[in-house]
């Protein structure tokens, strides 16, 4: 796969309208979104997309492209997908998938050391809507403060999904 020079910086982006039903759901107040831009060839975008899909986009490929994670495990229970995803510093995170199509998931977490509670989130790789040689991964949730400040809940689901979408942005560019 042959990327494009000028892949673009992550940056924040307004949350889907699968998400705004998880917010009505869950009653969450806080929200977090941001998306990573890459430059693809406009005449390959259905292969470039089925192949950044391939490698980034399986609910346990995680443990391949975000810096956090050291290993996930998956599982089913009562007919759903479970993953444990364990962190370098030894905690674990516990999440069940609750929507999976092609190129997109949507998923709740059950338990987790991070300071949130009510979290759903979502994970999409879709071309842009304004450029034809664009693809853009997004990574939002929404959830309430858990035994935190808004602001430090916020930040550290916001340093997460940053963290991880410049990661794929690195593994990106080298193929």
């Amino acid at each position: 796969m042959k990327f494009a020079k000028g892949i673009v910086v992550v940056s924040a982006v307004a949350l889907a309208g699968t998400m705004a039903a998880a917010t009505l759901a869950y009653a969450a107040s806080l929200a977090v979104g941001k998306k990573l831009e890459l430059r693809v060839d406009p005449k390959a975008m259905n292969e470039e997309r089925a192949a950044l899909w391939k490698k980034f986009g399986g609910w346990c490929a995680i443990k391949d492209w975000h810096p956090a994670i050291a290993n996930c495990e998956e599982s089913t229970n009562g007919g759903a997908k479970v993953r444990v995803l364990t962190l370098k510093d030894g905690g674990t995170i516990k999440e069940r998938l609750l929507d999976e199509q092609p190129n997109f998931y949507r998923y709740e977490m059950l338990e987790s050391p991070l300071p949130v509670k009510n979290y759903q989130g979502q994970f999409a790789l879709t071309p842009d809507d304004d450029d034809e040689d664009e693809i853009n991964f997004a990574w939002s949730a929404v959830f309430d403060a858990n035994g935190k400040p808004d602001k430090e809940a916020r930040d550290t689901i916001d340093g997460l999904f940053k963290a991880g979408l410049d990661n794929i942005k690195v593994m990106a560019a080298t193929k």
